[in-house]
Protein backbone atom coordinates (compact mmCIF):
# COMPACT_ATOMS: atom_id res chain seq x y z
CA UNK A 1 0.00 0.00 0.00
CA UNK A 2 2.87 2.37 0.75
CA UNK A 3 4.36 1.69 -2.68
CA UNK A 4 1.00 2.25 -4.41
CA UNK A 5 0.56 5.47 -2.49
CA UNK A 6 3.96 6.67 -3.68
CA UNK A 7 3.08 5.77 -7.28
CA UNK A 8 -0.22 7.66 -6.98
CA UNK A 9 1.48 10.75 -5.54
CA UNK A 10 4.02 10.59 -8.37
CA UNK A 11 1.14 10.76 -10.86
CA UNK A 12 -0.32 13.74 -8.98
CA UNK A 13 3.10 15.42 -8.96
CA UNK A 14 3.58 14.87 -12.68
CA UNK A 15 0.17 16.17 -13.83
CA UNK A 16 -0.59 18.92 -11.31
CA UNK A 17 0.86 21.70 -9.17
CA UNK A 18 -0.66 20.34 -5.96
CA UNK A 19 1.91 20.66 -3.10
CA UNK A 20 3.33 17.27 -2.11
CA UNK A 21 6.06 15.98 0.23
CA UNK A 22 9.59 16.72 -0.95
CA UNK A 23 10.42 13.04 -1.42
CA UNK A 24 7.93 12.81 -4.33
CA UNK A 25 10.06 13.29 -7.44
CA UNK A 26 10.65 11.94 -10.94
CA UNK A 27 12.06 8.67 -9.68
CA UNK A 28 12.04 6.13 -12.57
CA UNK A 29 10.96 3.41 -10.15
CA UNK A 30 7.59 5.10 -9.64
CA UNK A 31 7.26 7.12 -12.85
CA UNK A 32 6.92 4.03 -15.04
CA UNK A 33 3.88 2.90 -13.04
CA UNK A 34 2.27 6.34 -12.57
CA UNK A 35 0.07 6.32 -15.73
CA UNK A 36 -2.37 3.86 -14.17
CA UNK A 37 -3.42 6.62 -11.77
CA UNK A 38 -3.80 9.37 -14.38
CA UNK A 39 -7.62 8.95 -14.38
CA UNK A 40 -7.65 9.42 -10.59
CA UNK A 41 -5.81 12.70 -11.07
CA UNK A 42 -8.71 13.51 -13.38
CA UNK A 43 -11.09 12.85 -10.47
CA UNK A 44 -9.16 15.34 -8.36
CA UNK A 45 -8.92 18.06 -11.01
CA UNK A 46 -12.57 17.56 -12.01
CA UNK A 47 -13.71 17.74 -8.39
CA UNK A 48 -11.80 20.96 -7.80
CA UNK A 49 -13.29 22.47 -10.96
CA UNK A 50 -16.77 21.35 -9.83
CA UNK A 51 -16.25 22.89 -6.39
CA UNK A 52 -15.30 26.27 -7.84
CA UNK A 53 -18.28 26.12 -10.18
CA UNK A 54 -20.63 25.50 -7.24
CA UNK A 55 -19.07 28.32 -5.22
CA UNK A 56 -19.19 30.96 -7.96
CA UNK A 57 -22.34 29.90 -9.80
CA UNK A 58 -24.30 31.75 -7.11
CA UNK A 59 -23.11 34.91 -8.88
CA UNK A 60 -23.98 33.59 -12.34
CA UNK A 61 -23.50 30.48 -14.43
CA UNK A 62 -20.96 32.26 -16.62
CA UNK A 63 -18.88 33.29 -13.62
CA UNK A 64 -19.13 29.75 -12.26
CA UNK A 65 -17.85 28.27 -15.52
CA UNK A 66 -15.04 30.82 -15.72
CA UNK A 67 -14.00 30.13 -12.11
CA UNK A 68 -14.07 26.40 -12.82
CA UNK A 69 -11.80 26.78 -15.84
CA UNK A 70 -9.36 29.05 -14.01
CA UNK A 71 -9.21 26.58 -11.12
CA UNK A 72 -8.39 23.79 -13.54
CA UNK A 73 -5.64 25.84 -15.16
CA UNK A 74 -4.11 26.73 -11.81
CA UNK A 75 -4.20 23.24 -10.32
CA UNK A 76 -2.57 21.70 -13.41
CA UNK A 77 -0.31 24.61 -14.25
CA UNK A 78 -1.94 24.63 -17.71
CA UNK A 79 0.08 21.45 -18.31
CA UNK A 80 -2.16 20.00 -21.02
CA UNK A 81 -3.05 23.36 -22.56
CA UNK A 82 0.64 24.14 -22.96
CA UNK A 83 1.10 20.83 -24.78
CA UNK A 84 -1.84 21.60 -27.05
CA UNK A 85 -0.39 25.01 -27.93
CA UNK A 86 3.03 23.50 -28.67
CA UNK A 87 1.43 20.91 -30.96
CA UNK A 88 -0.43 23.66 -32.83
CA UNK A 89 2.83 25.55 -33.31
CA UNK A 90 4.88 22.47 -34.20
CA UNK A 91 2.53 20.86 -36.67
CA UNK A 92 1.29 24.19 -37.98
CA UNK A 93 4.76 25.57 -38.72
CA UNK A 94 6.89 22.48 -39.33
CA UNK A 95 7.01 20.26 -42.42
CA UNK A 96 9.59 17.71 -41.32
CA UNK A 97 9.93 15.61 -38.18
CA UNK A 98 13.05 17.49 -37.11
CA UNK A 99 11.44 20.91 -37.61
CA UNK A 100 8.23 19.92 -35.81
CA UNK A 101 10.13 18.59 -32.79
CA UNK A 102 12.37 21.67 -32.73
CA UNK A 103 9.40 24.05 -32.74
CA UNK A 104 7.61 22.10 -30.00
CA UNK A 105 10.70 22.36 -27.78
CA UNK A 106 10.64 26.16 -28.05
CA UNK A 107 9.13 27.64 -24.88
CA UNK A 108 7.79 30.64 -26.81
CA UNK A 109 4.25 30.52 -28.16
CA UNK A 110 3.60 31.31 -31.83
CA UNK A 111 0.59 32.34 -33.84
CA UNK A 112 -0.69 28.80 -34.31
CA UNK A 113 -0.39 28.10 -30.59
CA UNK A 114 -2.18 31.33 -29.62
CA UNK A 115 -5.01 30.66 -32.07
CA UNK A 116 -5.27 27.08 -30.83
CA UNK A 117 -5.54 28.18 -27.20
CA UNK A 118 -8.23 30.72 -28.02
CA UNK A 119 -10.21 28.05 -29.86
CA UNK A 120 -9.82 25.36 -27.21
CA UNK A 121 -10.61 27.61 -24.24
CA UNK A 122 -13.49 29.32 -26.04
CA UNK A 123 -14.97 25.96 -27.05
CA UNK A 124 -14.62 24.65 -23.51
CA UNK A 125 -16.39 27.67 -22.04
CA UNK A 126 -19.32 27.50 -24.47
CA UNK A 127 -19.76 23.74 -24.11
CA UNK A 128 -19.59 23.88 -20.29
CA UNK A 129 -22.05 26.76 -20.27
CA UNK A 130 -24.50 24.69 -22.32
CA UNK A 131 -23.87 21.51 -20.34
CA UNK A 132 -24.32 23.33 -17.01
CA UNK A 133 -28.10 23.23 -17.45
CA UNK A 134 -27.98 19.41 -17.32
CA UNK A 135 -28.81 17.74 -14.00
CA UNK A 136 -25.69 15.58 -14.32
CA UNK A 137 -23.24 18.44 -14.83
CA UNK A 138 -21.07 17.84 -11.74
CA UNK A 139 -20.69 14.10 -12.30
CA UNK A 140 -20.14 14.73 -16.01
CA UNK A 141 -17.38 17.23 -15.30
CA UNK A 142 -15.49 14.69 -13.18
CA UNK A 143 -16.09 11.91 -15.72
CA UNK A 144 -14.76 14.07 -18.58
CA UNK A 145 -11.56 14.89 -16.72
CA UNK A 146 -11.07 11.24 -15.82
CA UNK A 147 -11.80 9.68 -19.23
CA UNK A 148 -9.77 12.27 -21.16
CA UNK A 149 -6.70 11.42 -19.05
CA UNK A 150 -7.04 7.76 -19.98
CA UNK A 151 -6.58 8.50 -23.68
CA UNK A 152 -2.89 9.51 -23.43
CA UNK A 153 -2.24 6.29 -21.49
CA UNK A 154 -3.67 4.27 -24.37
CA UNK A 155 -1.41 6.08 -26.83
CA UNK A 156 1.63 5.49 -24.61
CA UNK A 157 0.76 1.80 -24.66
CA UNK A 158 0.60 1.50 -28.45
CA UNK A 159 2.96 4.12 -29.91
CA UNK A 160 6.67 4.95 -29.71
CA UNK A 161 8.09 8.04 -28.06
CA UNK A 162 9.42 10.38 -30.75
CA UNK A 163 11.33 12.78 -28.51
CA UNK A 164 14.61 12.45 -26.64
CA UNK A 165 14.03 10.23 -23.61
CA UNK A 166 17.42 11.21 -22.14
CA UNK A 167 16.45 14.89 -21.73
CA UNK A 168 12.77 14.35 -20.92
CA UNK A 169 11.55 14.23 -17.33
CA UNK A 170 9.03 11.62 -18.45
CA UNK A 171 11.67 9.49 -20.17
CA UNK A 172 11.36 6.67 -17.66
CA UNK A 173 7.59 6.73 -18.18
CA UNK A 174 7.61 6.76 -21.97
CA UNK A 175 10.54 4.40 -22.56
CA UNK A 176 8.46 1.29 -21.85
CA UNK A 177 4.86 0.10 -21.97
CA UNK A 178 2.78 -0.18 -18.83
CA UNK A 179 1.82 -3.68 -17.73
CA UNK A 180 -1.50 -5.24 -18.71
CA UNK A 181 -2.63 -4.99 -15.09
CA UNK A 182 -1.81 -1.28 -14.95
CA UNK A 183 -3.68 -0.68 -18.19
CA UNK A 184 -6.78 -2.49 -16.91
CA UNK A 185 -6.56 -0.50 -13.67
CA UNK A 186 -6.41 2.78 -15.60
CA UNK A 187 -9.44 1.81 -17.73
CA UNK A 188 -11.52 0.82 -14.69
CA UNK A 189 -10.58 3.98 -12.80
CA UNK A 190 -11.43 6.14 -15.82
CA UNK A 191 -14.88 4.59 -16.17
CA UNK A 192 -15.81 4.61 -12.47
CA UNK A 193 -17.25 8.17 -12.50
CA UNK A 194 -19.72 7.03 -15.16
CA UNK A 195 -21.43 4.99 -12.43
CA UNK A 196 -22.90 8.33 -11.33
CA UNK A 197 -24.36 8.95 -14.78
CA UNK A 198 -27.10 7.31 -16.87
CA UNK A 199 -25.76 4.55 -19.14
CA UNK A 200 -26.26 6.64 -22.27
CA UNK A 201 -23.39 8.91 -21.27
CA UNK A 202 -21.05 6.02 -22.08
CA UNK A 203 -21.79 6.73 -25.74
CA UNK A 204 -18.99 9.29 -25.62
CA UNK A 205 -16.45 6.50 -25.11
CA UNK A 206 -16.33 5.26 -28.74
CA UNK A 207 -16.14 8.86 -29.98
CA UNK A 208 -13.20 9.58 -27.65
CA UNK A 209 -11.44 6.41 -28.78
CA UNK A 210 -11.92 7.26 -32.45
CA UNK A 211 -10.56 10.78 -31.98
CA UNK A 212 -7.59 9.42 -30.01
CA UNK A 213 -6.90 6.87 -32.75
CA UNK A 214 -7.09 9.59 -35.41
CA UNK A 215 -4.66 11.84 -33.55
CA UNK A 216 -2.36 8.87 -32.92
CA UNK A 217 -2.30 8.11 -36.65
CA UNK A 218 -1.65 11.77 -37.49
CA UNK A 219 1.23 12.14 -35.02
CA UNK A 220 2.71 8.80 -36.04
CA UNK A 221 2.66 9.75 -39.71
CA UNK A 222 4.49 13.04 -39.18
CA UNK A 223 6.94 12.32 -36.35
CA UNK A 224 6.87 8.53 -36.00
CA UNK A 225 5.21 8.47 -32.59
CA UNK A 226 4.30 10.94 -29.88
CA UNK A 227 5.79 13.44 -27.44
CA UNK A 228 4.55 14.76 -24.12
CA UNK A 229 3.03 17.71 -25.97
CA UNK A 230 1.11 15.31 -28.21
CA UNK A 231 -0.33 13.59 -25.14
CA UNK A 232 -1.45 16.97 -23.75
CA UNK A 233 -3.13 17.78 -27.05
CA UNK A 234 -4.93 14.42 -27.01
CA UNK A 235 -6.21 15.06 -23.49
CA UNK A 236 -7.51 18.50 -24.40
CA UNK A 237 -9.12 17.41 -27.67
CA UNK A 238 -10.88 14.42 -26.12
CA UNK A 239 -12.06 16.49 -23.15
CA UNK A 240 -13.71 18.93 -25.55
CA UNK A 241 -15.27 16.06 -27.52
CA UNK A 242 -16.61 14.48 -24.33
CA UNK A 243 -18.29 17.75 -23.32
CA UNK A 244 -19.80 18.00 -26.78
CA UNK A 245 -21.08 14.44 -26.51
CA UNK A 246 -22.57 15.13 -23.09
CA UNK A 247 -24.40 18.17 -24.44
CA UNK A 248 -25.85 16.15 -27.32
CA UNK A 249 -26.86 13.31 -24.98
CA UNK A 250 -28.55 15.66 -22.49
CA UNK A 251 -30.52 17.45 -25.20
CA UNK A 252 -31.38 14.75 -27.72
CA UNK A 253 -30.93 11.23 -26.30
Amino acid sequence: MKREGRIFLTAVMFLTRIPLPRNIDHSPVYMRHAPRYFPVVGWIVGSICALFFLLFSYVSTDIGILASMIAGLLVTGAFHEDGFADVCDGFGGGWTKEKILLIMKDSRIGAFGAIGLICILGSKFLLLKTFASCAFFIAGLIAAHSLSRLMPVLVMQTADYAGDTDTSKSGSMTSRRVSAGSLVTAVVLALLPFALLPWRFLLVLPAALILTWGLYRYFNRWIGGYTGDCLGAIQQATEILIYLGFVVICRHI
